[in-house]
Order: C-alpha cells, then structure tokens, then sequence
C-alpha cells in the first residue's frame, strides 16, 4: 500500500507511554494503530446507531408475523 508522510506534534508523555508498547516502538506502526482503532470504532458506532434505529421502529414487544420477540425471549429464558 502507499505510504504518506505526517509530521505533526503530539503529547509527549502519550507518545513515549505508547512507545513503550511491545510492538509500537515505531511512530510509523503506532500511528497506523491508532488511525485503525479509531475507524474500528466509528464503524462500531455506525452499526450501533444502525440497531437503535431499527429497534426504535420495531420494539421488541411489537408483534410481527411469528409473533413478538419479548415474547419469544421470555419462553426461551423458561427453558
């Protein structure tokens, strides 16, 4: 993949306590961590904000075709 350069300027205690890290002590590697961590967790907000809405529209206890699904969870736990 090609690479870009970044020259910025960043927490010096945050930086060296990531250096520390086995495995990180290349800013190169660190920085790719981060930028994958942080778009790992705008994903995961996306998906989470996706599932509200649906269950927002659809509650749980909101019957459907094969019934409702409070209903159905409440027989599961009895099992």
């Amino acid at each position: 993949m090609p690479r870009t350069r970044v020259s910025t300027t960043v927490d010096a205690t945050l930086l060296a306590r990531a250096r520390a890290l086995p495995g990180y002590s290349r800013d190169a590697k660190l920085i790719d961590a981060a930028l994958d961590a942080l778009l790992a967790a705008k994903l995961e907000t996306e998906i989470d904000a996706t599932y509200t809405a649906a269950y927002t529209a659809h509650p749980l206890d909101q019957p459907d075709g094969w019934g409702d699904l409070t209903s159905w969870l409440d027989a599961a736990h009895e099992q």
